[in-house]
């Protein structure tokens, strides 16, 4: 959208215009917004397109796509037409004499969303819905008397281009509401339609070898899967063959399953990940594929797509074999298990490989990180009771048993990506080197002085050295990290910087991730030297990989937002109390970590003049459970940080 909007700036042929873009080009032609002249089309002086932003005081603000307009344009809230937050709009200058340029919404040509959540509240004798994402009220498509007959606080989904009510969620004050306002801020489906389900059902529940004659058989072969204790869905299982120095990554084969353009296919497309909180998981297959017959189970045999890479002596693949077959996992571990049997050196029988595959990826892992980079962050899980109140929070750490599987999924990956010119790869950007500086003077007012040096890597490398000798070192890995550009998947390669692989894409999760269902077909109709099928499933590949990387970072600001109600709701109880933690932001606000018996919580500070990572007592003061937000004021400063 972005991309055809700014060319109308310069002029777009007729030719150019895709499909999906038509009827926008319609819609700006009969508003006189563009014009047509000799086959092209441009944009009409006076007009600009961009991205809506709207303040807590209903004021807009108008990011505009042109990158001539640096500032953002300010539109009233008489000039917004209806306009929501993030919705791409048409906007006319207006001439007025103010230190700002300002303009008025002509037309929205996308809305963000179709929908929008808010809650009910009593503004005078009046009954109006506040949007729970911009905090601006609305005038509800009801009687009063209809809305005055719900408690206050009651949680609706309204459809944004008439502000009708579609749905009554719950109540704010039912714990058990965070999971469905997170899922409805972003428009994200739980149930699957009937066709889903039909589509799904229709596979059956058992694999009958007879039926695959073509795949190679390793039942034989003592495969397992490594996975939390709590997994449903079972991605990936291994094996290793000492004798040929050969490590066996069998994947799900999905795509046996779901066929593009099907519902099932349209529907993993639209979730493209499977959401993750911490008491369920919102997947992006139906469960009787992602929990059933796709997922490799122990004591069933299941279609895999496999890997068979041979390493020699140097820890270099010399063969990378991908190949149909059927597998039968004799095991499931959870990782627990596995790092106690590593300590112990148990007898594992028939998977005694354990023990020989652990050395070789420790060995696989000290030679990639030559080139590449550790971050120790640690991944925050929450456990929730029975009436999905906040329980008890942790930090879960990288084990040996974590690492074998990521250095076995990485040797996939990357042989993967050595398959396809054209596809999907998940890349990875250098660092912004504009955001490194901005890290080296942040750590510097601290006292942690690092020489710039021009090659990133080895800057890096020595901002973590100093790190852990400071004892810093998960605190300022996370810092490295917010300064890095975020992966993203596209149609060509351009290697990735953090893992320091030349080439890399997502082979190994296609029943959580559909950027690896989709590269299974590929790879699939490669190896059957199916040009037309080829290319017939590279269509749009682009705006596909695009997509992906949105739908991405959505399903991580679901499970983020779900995690923070969470803690908001604790806080609101624990208000007037004194917590240890740690300042992660100094910048526009200033934001605490709390580090105590509850972790991870981000606390807004009224105190605006304190280092970055200075360890902090913090009074809780207010909490805000519909807004999520948690507000305090610093007590102590507890130490150097």
């Amino acid at each position: 959208m972005k991309e055809f909007l700014n060319k109308l700036n310069y002029g777009i042929s007729a030719n150019e215009i895709k499909a999906e873009e038509k009827q926008i080009l319609r819609e700006l032609l009969k508003n006189n917004i563009i014009k047509e002249y000799k086959n092209k089309f441009y944009l009409n002086d006076g007009f600009v397109f961009g991205e809506l932003d709207i303040s807590s005081k209903a004021i807009g603000f108008l990011k505009c796509f042109d990158e001539n307009y640096e500032r953002d344009l300010l539109i009233e809230n008489k000039h917004l037409k209806g306009a929501n937050y993030k919705d791409i709009v048409v906007a006319k200058l207006l001439n007025f004499k103010k230190k700002r340029q300002s303009a008025k919404i002509i037309l929205i040509l996308q809305r963000a969303n179709k929908n929008s959540i808010v809650i009910t509240k009593k503004y005078g004798q009046a009954v109006l819905g506040m949007d729970i994402k911009t905090g601006l009220s609305v005038a509800l498509k009801a009687s009063q008397k209809s809305l005055k007959a719900l408690p206050l606080g009651t949680i609706l989904k309204i459809e944004n281009q008439e502000n009708r009510i579609l749905e009554v969620l719950g109540h704010i004050d039912d714990e058990k509401i965070d999971e469905k306002i997170s899922l409805a801020l972003f428009n994200k489906n739980v149930e699957f339609s009937e066709t889903c389900i039909k589509e799904s059902l229709a596979n059956g529940d058992f694999v009958d070898a007879n039926m695959y004659k073509n795949r190679k058989d390793l039942r034989a072969l003592s495969f397992c899967t490594i996975d939390p204790i709590h997994a449903k869905d079972f991605d990936d299982a291994i094996y290793y063959n000492e004798q040929e120095n050969a490590i066996y990554v069998a994947i799900a084969d999905v795509s046996e399953y779901v066929f593009a353009y099907s519902a099932i296919d349209k529907e993993a497309r639209a979730r493209g990940f499977s959401i993750y909180f911490p008491h369920i998981a919102i997947p992006m297959l139906p469960p009787a594929l992602s929990e059933n017959i796709c997922s490799l189970k122990p004591d069933v045999d299941r279609l895999v797509y496999c890997f068979k890479i041979i390493l020699n002596q140097n820890l270099e693949p010399i063969k990378e074999e991908l190949f149909e077959a059927i597998i039968h996992s004799k095991r499931r571990f959870n990782y627990d298990e596995v790092d106690k049997l590593l300590e112990k050196k148990a007898d594992l029988a028939e998977f005694s490989w354990l023990y020989k595959l652990e050395k070789l990826t420790r060995l696989l892992r000290k030679k990639r990180l030559e080139n590449a980079f550790e971050f120790k962050t640690e991944e925050l899980r929450m456990v929730l009771d029975e009436n999905l109140a906040l329980k008890s929070t942790n930090y879960e750490k990288s084990t040996p048993s974590h690492n074998l599987i990521e250095d076995c999924m990485l040797l996939a990956n990357k042989a993967a990506a050595k398959l396809i010119d054209i596809g999907i790869f998940r890349n990875h950007l250098s660092a912004d080197l504009k955001k490194i500086e901005k890290l080296l003077n942040e750590l510097a007012s601290l006292g942690i002085n690092v020489k710039f040096k021009s090659h990133l890597p080895e800057l890096i490398r020595d901002i973590q050295s100093l790190a852990d000798t400071l004892n810093l070192r998960a605190e300022l890995d996370k810092l490295i990290i917010k300064a890095q550009k975020k992966a993203e998947y596209s149609s060509i390669n351009a290697g990735h910087f953090g893992l320091g692989f030349q080439r890399y894409t997502h082979f190994t999760s296609p029943i959580r991730r559909y950027s690896d269902l989709i590269l299974h077909r590929l790879l699939k109709a490669k190896m059957k030297k199916d040009e037309k099928l080829f290319q017939y499933l590279l269509l749009n590949i682009q705006s596909t990989c695009e997509n992906l990387s949105l739908l991405e970072r959505e399903a991580d600001r679901v499970a983020n937002d779900f995690l923070s109600r969470k803690f908001a709701r604790w806080a609101l109880k624990n208000r007037g109390k004194k917590f240890k933690a740690v300042i992660v932001e100094n910048t526009n606000i200033t934001l605490a970590k709390l580090d105590d018996e509850i972790k991870g919580a981000e606390i807004i500070l009224s105190d605006s003049k304190i280092n970055l990572l200075q360890k902090v007592e913090i009074l809780i003061t207010d909490a805000d459970i519909v807004m999520a937000k948690i507000f305090g004021r610093i007590t102590q400063i507890l130490e150097e940080g």
